[in-house]
């Protein structure tokens, strides 16, 4: 019998191959990548400092790469598309030849970034509302010179419908299941003297109010996350006091703005996702248990055209995360500016300035950070301007933490450090 079953999965697998509209459907291949090397002053390989907070330019130290498969839209009754989005995420530090998925010191981290599918068509009400379900980078936000995802709810696995049409704007809503790790409880459950890695179960509830027109070219988008703890029988009789989560987001968008655009994003979070604000989360790894009170963070990013050659990038921003108990206000600020000279085409000249400061770190009273880099870049791109990829670049950049004098060894508080980079998306 089971050598039976095995012969028919066979026969059903083969007949799904020779389908027709399996053998019709394309593929659409996307990716991003960096990788690059480096040698510093102090450090031997070349460093990388505070990216987050200081700026990206010739600051990284780390191969990175996604590659994406999407399938064309398969289309099915009279209107309906489907898509199969895959992706898979590697990282290393590119001091090796062979770096394998590994779990050693010369290994690399592999993942299955996204899995998913996405059907569009499904609705007489609004045709080009999105119904998905699986693994995915969900509406994703972030601010390009730092890195930096300030809204970023991609969990784990999850589902949703987006992009229906509500008034004069966009709704979307989905669940997506973000556990809270076990390593985030710090709690001795079982009086043994050691802590337990016990996961939380932490549901994600995501809805989206999008496109909606404030004045010429300016739009706004407002969301709130809401993260659900849903404890096991068994976990509700440690009484940890896990605490549900909400973060709101208004986002807005001026677009038309000196040949570019400028974003405002005004975020508030209490409990679990308080803590994130100044502690630059992104609104996923939400705490289940945490002594975070309440947060917010204010910030400003864009990109310009100043003029014919020049293009200029910036990032300004103000956050703090208050705390339960005896424990202090984390603050945080940071400007970063990166302006860029267009020589010709195919060449640029890049630099890039970054300063940021925060106190009391994770709500520790004293643990202060102060720092500063400063990176300037040769660059030749696939055309002219900002966003020109692929992109190969030499750089030298300068680093200097202001509050600790051992930052890089040896009584190092700088570091000076010169490599190559390329960086591409497609």
């Amino acid at each position: 019998m089971k050598n039976l079953k095995v012969c028919l999965t066979a026969a059903a697998v083969s007949s799904a191959l020779l389908a027709p509209a399996a053998m019709a459907v394309g593929v659409d291949f996307h990716g991003y990548m960096r990788a690059g090397a480096g040698v510093s002053a102090h450090g031997g390989a070349n460093e990388s400092y505070e990216r987050n907070k200081v700026g990206r330019l010739g600051n990284e130290d780390d191969v990175y790469g996604e590659v994406q498969l999407d399938t064309t839209p398969i289309k099915a009754g009279d209107s309906a598309e489907f898509i199969v989005s895959s992706m898979i995420a590697y990282g290393s530090d590119g001091s090796n030849g062979w770096e394998s998925a590994r779990d050693d010191e010369d290994g690399a981290d592999v993942a299955l970034a996204q899995f998913n599918v996405q059907a569009k068509g499904l609705f007489d009400f609004d045709k080009e509302a999105t119904l998905w379900a699986g693994k995915r980078y969900y509406q994703r936000q972030d601010i390009h010179i730092t890195d930096f995802y300030y809204w970023n709810t991609s969990g784990g696995a999850g589902g949703g419908i987006e992009n229906v049409t509500a008034g004069p704007g966009k709704i979307s809503f989905a669940f997506m299941r973000d556990d809270s790790l076990g390593n985030d409880i710090g709690v001795d459950l079982d009086g043994d003297g050691v802590t337990d890695k016990q996961n939380y179960n932490v549901n994600n509830f995501d809805l989206r109010y999008a496109d909606l027109g404030l004045w010429q070219d300016a739009t706004l988008e407002l969301g709130v996350n809401y993260y659900m703890v849903n404890e096991t029988d068994e976990q509700e009789t440690y009484d940890l006091d896990t605490e549900d989560s909400v973060m709101a987001t208004a986002v807005i968008t001026q677009g038309n703005f000196f040949g570019g655009f400028n974003k405002t994003v005004f975020q508030f979070a209490t409990n679990g996702a308080a803590s994130g604000m100044a502690g630059l989360g992104s609104g996923s790894w939400v705490p289940a248990v945490s002594d975070g009170d309440t947060g917010f963070r204010v910030i400003n990013f864009g990109v310009v055209d100043l003029s014919e050659n020049w293009d200029f990038g910036h990032q300004v921003m103000y956050a703090q995360s208050s705390y339960e108990g005896n424990k202090k206000d984390h603050t945080f600020a940071n400007v970063v500016m990166r302006p860029i000279y267009n020589w010709s085409e195919v060449m640029k000249t890049e630099f890039e300035a970054g300063y940021y400061t925060e106190e009391n770190q994770w709500g520790t009273d004293g643990a202060d950070n102060e720092g500063a880099k400063f990176t300037v870049a040769q660059a030749w791109s696939a055309g002219s301007g900002f966003w020109a990829r692929p992109e190969i670049r030499v750089y030298a950049s300068y680093v200097d933490d202001f509050e600790n004098d051992n930052r890089f060894g040896n009584d190092q508080s700088n570091e000076f450090s010169v490599g190559i980079q390329a960086e591409a998306w497609w």
